[in-house]
């Protein structure tokens, strides 16, 4: 069975772990990156292969009957993410040292932060938003520069931010907005707009 676990792009990878694979209680995981000299698509079939991840939606239904997990896989470059379901599984067995719950510790990558959080109504619901560490490096480059290249770096972020989707990462890509504008009147550049949804 044919299993597609490569995303060509930061905003693919984003979209599909957070809304195909946490969604469903994928919260299991272990991150890493492979490192240069190997071959990056004979690590996913090695990976793949070890913990019988191509299967079909029928036997993923069958095995969560049955009390076991289902995994997952999903790399970009050389950036990959194998998660599980809760159940029994030798993932659990094989990487419990590395092993660390979605709803606990965030998955970082490429700037942004991926996480389950509990909600309002006492369920859990993915939460995508611009890492700490990216935001205020953001808000710090904002502060301290003035000018264009200030502009052009926080509109390739509005346009990657907007594609994603999320409301976490749209607020802060407007605060960041209004940050930098009050900057550019002041020297006189264009201002930078996050394109907000239409009023019903």
């Amino acid at each position: 069975m044919e299993y597609r676990c490569v995303a060509t792009s930061v905003e693919g990878f984003v979209q599909q772990l957070a809304v195909a694979y946490i969604t469903h209680g994928y919260w299991f995981y272990v991150a890493g990156t492979i490192p240069d000299g190997k071959d990056p698509a004979a690590v996913d079939a090695k990976l793949i292969d070890r913990y019988g991840i191509a299967i079909s939606k029928w036997a993923r239904c069958r095995r969560k009957k049955q009390g076991l997990a289902n995994m997952q896989y999903l790399r970009h470059e050389r950036f990959f993410v194998l998660m599980a379901t809760k159940g029994r599984h030798e993932f659990f067995e094989r990487e419990i040292a590395m092993i660390r719950d979605v709803r606990r510790k965030s998955i970082k990558f490429a700037g942004y932060s991926i996480r389950c959080r509990k909600g309002r109504d006492g369920r859990w619901h993915v939460s995508v938003r611009i890492s700490h560490e990216k935001y205020d490096a953001m808000r710090a480059a904002i502060l301290s520069r003035r000018g264009s290249s200030v502009q052009t770096e926080l509109r390739r972020e509005v346009q990657n931010g907007s594609r994603l989707g999320f409301a976490p990462v749209r607020r802060q890509l407007i605060d960041l907005e209004r940050l930098a504008n009050r900057r550019s009147r002041a020297s006189r550049v264009d201002v930078v707009t996050v394109n907000r949804p239409a009023r019903a």
